[in-house]
């Protein structure tokens, strides 16, 4: 029985990285309109969507709950102004041809996770844990001189991502009764709070002329508006899955996405991919293996893994949300 319930959540996990693998094909489609309003509606589609399946499943309750948390709520404020960067980011970078940067981000982000936990909640590191975010350091650098600038595309992701899953830890230790925060109840919270400002900022778009609305009616708003089933559905497949497999099939799983994003970006948009670069890519996958060496030595010795990869992967229950 529980060998049936981890097999249907490591596919339920898998489907949410598959998914989520498929974004850069998917946002270019929301064209004309740029990355701004697509975040724009990303935030509005996904607070609506939102709303619609906690009344339906009478869930509301909690997200009540959570509103008289002032210490939750704040944190919560956070995490939606952190998230609602990668959200920005990532959608330009797939508008503008950097899915390949975009994808580097995705994978450094473990590491980025690692070192902000020693900076920021003083955690202590193993010597493949250094040996991993130094080996990650060399790669930046060998890709930052085969750019010519630093990949500020993929520091922003995986800086944001990272700080986010902290964030998202805080949360889930500080939540009603001390329970935690479920993914819906979370998603619906940061998006309810960015809803206010989204407003505001589609307003000002639709005002300037440079909005989308009225674009190939009705096609391009049914496009804009499954912006929200997009954001929901993978992260609810990967919140069922987490609850049925360890985390270390979770840390592992996690790497699905950005490796179809860089076969994406090479294989199908045509990204320029110089040997210099990949030699970056490289390092960067020599550091995710003895960090992923890492992260399974320390299960199998029965200790819980500090941060690492699973950090990235979503630390909170399932509280993880999409790129």
């Amino acid at each position: 029985m529980r060998g049936t319930s981890e097999r249907r959540g490591t596919l339920l996990g898998l489907a949410a990285y598959l998914l989520w693998g498929l974004f850069p094909l998917y946002f270019p489609l929301l064209a004309p309109a740029g990355a701004v309003e697509v975040l724009v509606h990303r935030v509005l589609w996904t607070a609506v969507l939102c709303c619609v399946l906690l009344l339906a499943l009478r869930r509301w309750r909690p997200l009540l709950a959570l509103a008289r948390e002032g210490r939750v709520v704040a944190l919560l404020a956070l995490a939606a102004a952190v998230i609602a960067v990668n959200w920005g980011v990532y959608i330009y970078a797939t508008q503008q041809a950097h899915v390949i940067e975009a994808s580097l981000g995705y994978f450094i982000n473990p590491l980025v996770t690692v070192a902000l936990a020693v900076l920021l909640l003083r955690e202590r590191l193993r010597p493949l844990q250094w040996a991993a975010v130094g080996t990650g350091a060399v790669a930046v650098v060998v890709i930052t001189v085969d750019y010519g600038r630093p990949p500020w595309i993929a520091l922003v992701l995986a800086l944001s991502f990272g700080t986010y899953s902290l964030v998202k830890k805080q949360v889930g230790s500080t939540g009603p009764g001390g329970r935690g925060v479920s993914a819906l109840s979370s998603l619906s919270a940061e998006t309810l709070l960015l809803t206010p400002l989204a407003v505001v900022a589609l307003v000002a778009i639709e005002a300037s002329g440079r909005g989308t609305l009225t674009a190939d009616p009705p096609w391009h708003l049914v496009l804009l508006a499954t912006t929200g089933v997009v954001t929901a559905v993978p992260l609810l497949l990967f919140a069922a899955g987490a609850a049925r497999v360890p985390l270390t099939t979770t840390g592992l799983l996690q790497y699905v996405t950005p490796v179809m994003q860089l076969v994406i970006g090479v294989a199908v948009l045509g990204e320029r991919m110089p040997l210099s670069r990949w030699v970056g890519f490289a390092l960067v996958w020599v550091a995710l293996v003895l960090l992923t060496t890492d992260m399974l030595r320390s299960a199998r010795q029965g200790r819980r893994a500090p941060t690492a990869a699973v950090e990235a992967a979503g630390s909170t229950g399932g509280s993880v949300t999409t790129p």
